[in-house]
């Protein structure tokens, strides 16, 4: 046996998970988690007493409630998933952590920083970790673009451009779950996330951005359809950022087209999210992965943004992502999930694109009261 395996065997702990949150991500989550080889225990919560009930027996968890308290608190569990809407973080996230125990939550961190604070707060008085799902982290392409900047091969960072679409059927379901997890907060916070791993150890100084409204504000949002971003980092990269939820709601996308490059003083990587090279049409149609009862015909096959099932298994970035969690709570290993200090940073970035675009003024960080 290696060395490495050594002590692997030797620092492995068994897991006793709490899902808080039985919708679709805390589903993958449960079900891949099920089949960690150290997760000996889960329980599952959510307000929705059927959708709790449905999800446990699924993964055949030992309890079930809708009082996240209660499987929180239960003396098997030793670490929780919070994956209720994005709202709805603090409360969970703050319980387990006084009560020591490691936490994974879905981006953003929280919806405004004084809530972000007090998670903050809460983990710097925990014997327990923190961590922030930021699934985007652990596409393969993208992973490999971040083992090019540790290489350094491209030299210094100078600056880089992302941009996501995506259809409005998405936006409209993301923001009647809740109305402040707008396009940029909710969406576009992936790609400030790559940014800020990618420009790792520098912050994001000043915002300008410009929106523009349509297609979401007739159906009752008072948010922007697209929004276009330039930033600048405190070593004086430039970045420009942008997002548009507006496209047709049959867009064959199941999740993020994105694009993505980063210039260097050495080199350059250019990335194609788009999935535009595996197409599929059926007559029989194909469900998509958020929206339930709604199909499309035409799909861009591999751009469910947590991933996709594959004959019998979830593969993609969030199962990658679920997995190095268990794997650094169970085995030690290193763990390239966004800390809450990163997230923090993040959702700060996007309030500052938001009011920017509203404002038409240049906004610097860090932000004080509008």
């Amino acid at each position: 046996m290696s060395e490495h395996a050594e002590r692997a065997r030797a620092v492995r702990k068994e897991i006793g998970l709490g899902i808080i949150g039985s919708g679709r991500i805390g589903g993958f989550r449960a079900r891949l988690a099920a089949d960690h080889p150290a997760v000996r225990f889960i329980g599952v919560a959510d307000a929705n007493e059927d959708a709790a009930s449905k999800l446990a027996r699924a993964v055949g968890a030992e309890l079930v409630s809708t009082d996240n308290a209660e499987i929180i608190g239960h003396p098997s569990v030793t670490a929780v998933v919070v994956a209720t809407s994005e709202g709805e973080h603090v409360e969970p996230v703050v319980e387990a952590l006084r009560l020591g125990k490691d936490v994974l939550v879905e981006k953003p961190i929280a919806l405004t920083l004084d809530d972000a604070d007090t998670i903050l707060a809460a983990a710097a008085q925990s014997t327990g970790t923190l961590h922030v799902g930021y699934s985007r982290r652990f596409r393969k392409r993208y992973h490999i673009a971040k083992e090019q900047i540790v290489q350094e091969r491209l030299g210094r960072l100078i600056g880089a451009t992302a941009r996501v679409y995506n259809s409005r059927s998405q936006a409209l379901a993301m923001l009647g779950r809740n109305p402040d997890a707008t396009p940029v907060v909710d969406a576009l916070t992936y790609y400030v996330d790559l940014m800020n791993w990618f420009f790792e150890g520098q912050r994001i100084v000043e915002v300008s951005a410009i929106g523009q409204r349509g297609v979401l504000e007739e159906a009752g949002h008072e948010t922007d359809d697209l929004t276009w971003a330039m930033l600048r980092y405190d070593g004086g990269a430039a970045i420009s950022l942008g997002v548009c939820y507006a496209l047709p709601e049959k867009y064959p996308a199941l999740g993020h087209a994105a694009r993505l490059e980063l210039l260097g003083t050495e080199g350059v990587v250019l990335i194609d999210d788009d999935h535009t090279d595996q197409v599929m049409y059926s007559n029989k149609g194909i469900p998509h992965v958020y929206l339930p009862d709604h199909d499309v015909n035409a799909v861009f096959l591999s751009s469910g943004t947590p991933g996709d099932w594959a004959l019998g298994e979830f593969i993609g970035p969030l199962a990658a992502e679920t997995r190095a969690w268990l794997d650094h709570l169970s085995v030690g290993t290193s763990c390239n999930i966004a800390p809450p200090e990163t997230a923090r940073h993040t959702l700060e970035v996007t309030l500052a694109i938001q009011r920017a675009a509203s404002s038409g003024a240049t906004v610097t960080l860090p932000l004080t009261a509008a």
